[in-house]
């Protein structure tokens, strides 16, 4: 088995074509997605329909996503993601919606020894930000290999004992082999929204066979994805980041 592994697309459409693009060319034959499909960009419409179209599909909620289908309050949410939201509510189709609406909650177990969240396998909604935190959700898997996304940094955990190490990546491509009697707790990075400072969509295939993780990076059209951020009038600053990640 191949499959994408990809999370926080936030209605990108340029960004999420780009990687399908590439991973079609490397034969994937599954995708997983771990969530936020919508927020921040100017097509959600045309993401969601994109994502419904990959089979197999694999795929949970995000936090945006259920602040848009309204499982969540946008109270929590910073001036900027909050209005992404609020405009996003306006234009989504029912038929998208009902499907943000039917999204599982992470964590959820792919197969016999893989697992996925969006923010952590103890709150879908949490941040794994560094090692502590990466620590203490080592705790609830259990499977020795885990994805996650929320952050938008691609990053491996790894955990040999009781000690837990951290490993930001950066550079075009990365690879990781899985190795038995170490546990991994992986972020593949974000599709239509990086903030390493590195704008190029993010993502991973993982090869269960070959037990390894490839880490990618590819450009994409983002003065389209901006153009269409700003004549949506949504916040300037959500065009301006992409060219930056950030």
């Amino acid at each position: 088995m191949r499959a994408l592994i990809f999370s926080d697309v936030h209605g990108n459409i340029e960004a999420l074509n780009a990687v399908l693009k590439f991973a079609k060319r490397h034969r994937v034959d599954r995708y997983i997605c771990l969530g936020d499909l919508v927020g921040y960009g100017a097509s959600p419409n045309e993401t969601i329909q994109k994502i419904q179209t990959l089979k197999p599909l694999t795929v949970i909620r995000g936090n945006h996503d259920k602040a848009v289908s309204g499982h969540d309050s946008i109270e929590t949410f910073n001036p900027i993601a909050a209005a992404a939201i609020q405009w996003t509510k306006t234009r989504i189709l029912k038929k998208n919606l009902e499907f943000l609406d039917h999204l599982p909650k992470g964590p959820l177990t792919v197969d016999d020894e893989l697992e996925i969240c969006h923010g952590a396998p103890f709150d879908e909604d949490y941040y794994i930000f560094g090692e502590f935190d990466a620590a203490e959700a080592f705790d609830y898997l259990p499977f020795p290999l885990a994805f996650f996304g929320h952050t938008h940094f691609p990053v491996i955990y790894s955990k040999r004992g009781d000690q837990v190490a951290g490993q930001f990546l950066s550079g075009p491509i990365n690879l990781l082999k899985v190795e038995k009697g170490i546990s991994y707790l992986i972020n593949p990075g974000s599709v239509g929204q990086p903030r390493d400072r590195n704008p190029r969509a993010a993502f991973a295939i993982y090869d269960r066979e070959l037990r390894q993780v490839r880490f990618h990076r590819v450009e994409y059209e983002i003065a389209e994805a901006q153009k269409k951020i700003l004549q949506a009038e949504l916040p300037s600053a959500l065009a301006e980041r992409l060219t930056l990640g950030l």
